[in-house]
């Protein structure tokens, strides 16, 4: 029997490449992050060049304009129709060229144009050399960095795959020992037994053999694979990555190197403009230096000398003699007017105004009477579409709802119809809370606007019966009412009653039969039905319903045999006969 080594023995050999691996591993990602870092500081610094040569250009341009701005006409029609437009002010080519000082204005206009040029030539160099340099270098650093990195994950990949395969043969070799230990054990177990047939020891020692010719195999494969990975190893430690590093490292350092030539170039490109914008200086301080204020004075002596000579001495009048005085000619006469004007005062505006309120810092009420009445009509009628948006919303998802149900019924095996029922009757309580939150807004909603004074285009809100009844918008529901503060009180003048045109409506209730009832009624808020057609009620009255609302916002109602007429239906809470619903 061949003597077998344990494969432990061979533990130490193994074990160590694992964290060698994960340690390059690591070494690779620190790599990968600092040359990312390094090529996006490389990019930033692309873009504050070019947001330099941005800078460069603006100023120039503006350096231009100026210039261009203060420099005096040049075309001799333009010159004579600017001054006699503005004489005082004109500032032409003859006059700058008359003067010293204006002179030396005109030259520092010229200069500070070449001054712009220069700051235009900073920006198309440093735009050439630095700005369009950089950004090709980036774009071919980046793919040699990813070369770089895919060889060294390549790499990387191959010693784990390597080292894999190692560890397979190991265990491999492990298992065929355990096998040949245990195959052995049993044959000597059979060969001491003496009541085993020979058959059965041979076959056992067969057994024993074939396992320790596996575990001798196995053996000699491990070692194979164990010689090869420690070559593939070494190749990879000692060849493969010192060279990959070095590449990235010689990749890195050429990164540096072109930055800082870079920042060299920036400040190259405006030390090579230095010498022209000081020539410019120079000359502007040339110029300066030539203003001749004696010589400018005298030129102004020349232009404006009259010629004429000095007045002699005024002769002594004698007026003892008697003489006839007449009025000279240029006397004054008094001819001063007398009219004066008199300043006019507008009167008084006798209209009433809405008080200043103080905002409300915490929340105000619900149907906002906090505001004045145009500002609290646009907030109730805002909430009044909301609420009418939510109402289509819900009613949609009812009508979705319903249409699965019916899915549901016809096709049983896609659902249970039942289980929609609890929605459908949520989306319905909800429906009519938000109907319910409706008429209460649009109930306040009609007082407000029966308190605004008539408007060109009103919203288009009540019912038809109440646009012909009221067609210029005249108050239907106006009570004196004092605002939030307590401090207006809306009075309506005889002047602004308007008879209402006798309709049809009365008709109606002549012609027709009394209906029967089909409800009652609440009401919720007084209502003064000061129109033909309306009834008035009280708050907390119990009243008949006989014709439900039709969608125009009315309802009619009968408190006896002789009192009947319609009021807003979000004035009252109707409760209708069940036989009412039923039809």
């Amino acid at each position: 029997m061949v003597s077998l080594p344990h494969p432990s023995v061979l533990q130490g050999a193994v074990s160590a490449p694992c964290l060698c691996c994960r340690k390059g591993k690591d070494q690779f990602d620190n790599l990968e992050k600092h040359t990312q870092w390094g090529i996006d500081v490389l990019e930033k610094y692309i873009k504050f060049v070019k947001e330099r040569t941005e800078i460069e250009l603006s100023y120039a341009k503006q350096l231009r304009n100026l210039s261009k701005k203060y420099q005096p006409k040049k075309n001799s029609k333009e010159e004579e129709e600017y001054r006699l437009c503005w004489p005082k002010f004109c500032m032409l080519r003859q006059d700058f060229d008359r003067y010293t000082s204006t002179r030396a204005f005109l030259a520092t206009l010229n200069e500070m144009n070449d001054y712009a040029g220069q700051h235009e030539v900073i920006s198309e160099n440093m735009t050439s050399l630095i700005t369009a340099e950089l950004t090709r270098y980036v774009q071919e650093l980046k793919q040699e960095r990813k070369s770089h990195f895919h060889d060294g994950r390549k790499a990387q990949q191959h010693i784990e795959t390597c080292w894999k395969q190692l560890e397979a043969s190991k265990r491999r070799f492990e298992r065929d020992c355990k096998e040949a230990d245990r195959a052995q054990q049993y044959f000597e177990k059979m060969d001491a037994d003496i009541n085993v047939t020979k058959a059965d020891v041979e076959k056992a020692r067969q057994q024993a053999q074939l396992r320790h010719q596996m575990a001798e195999d196995s053996k000699a494969e491990y070692s194979s694979t164990l010689q090869k990975f420690n070559s593939e190893q070494h190749e990879h430690y000692y060849t493969h990555i010192p060279n990959i590093f070095q590449k990235i490292q010689e990749m890195e350092e050429r990164r540096i190197v072109r930055i800082g030539e870079s920042m060299k170039t920036f400040a190259d490109v405006d030390r090579q403009v230095i010498p022209i914008i000081g020539k410019c200086l120079d000359e502007i301080t040339k110029a300066a230096e030539s203003v001749d204020h004696k010589n400018d004075s005298q030129m102004v002596i020349e232009a404006f000398k009259s010629g004429f000579e000095p007045p002699g001495d005024v002769d002594f009048e004698d007026f003892t003699q008697p003489m006839k005085r007449t009025v000279s000619e240029t006397s004054l006469s008094n001819s001063r007017g007398d009219g004066k004007s008199e300043p006019k005062f507008g009167s008084k505006s006798k209209g009433k105004l809405w008080p200043f309120i103080k905002k409300n810092k915490g929340a105000g009420p619900e149907d906002f009477s906090n505001l004045p009445p145009e500002q609290r009509r646009k907030k109730l009628q805002q909430k009044v579409d909301e609420l009418n948006r939510d109402i289509q919303k819900e009613m949609d998802s009812r009508d979705a709802l319903t249409k699965m149900k019916d899915v549901y019924i016809k096709n049983p095996q896609m659902g249970d119809a039942a289980s929609v029922d609890h929605r459908l009757a949520e989306l319905g309580q909800n429906i009519e809370k938000l109907r319910l939150e409706v008429q209460k807004f649009e109930g306040w909603l009609a007082e407000v606007e029966g308190r605004l004074p008539a408007r060109t285009e009103q919203p288009r809100r009540q019912s038809g019966v109440y646009e012909a009844q009221n067609p210029s918008g005249v108050n239907s529901c106006a009570q004196d009412r004092e605002s939030p503060d307590g401090s207006y009180t809306e009075e309506q003048s005889q002047e602004t009653e308007m008879k209402i045109p006798a309709t049809d409506f009365d008709d109606e209730f002549d012609d027709e039969e009394p209906l029967p009832t089909i409800g009652t009624c609440k009401a919720l808020y007084t209502f003064e039905g000061q129109n033909e057609g309306t009834i008035s009620v009280a708050e907390g009255e119990l009243l008949y319903v006989i014709e439900e609302d039709k969608g125009d916002g009315w309802t009619r109602i009968r408190r006896n045999e002789d009192e009947e007429g319609y009021v807003p239906t979000s004035y009252v809470e109707v409760y209708l006969d069940k036989n009412a619903k039923d039809s």
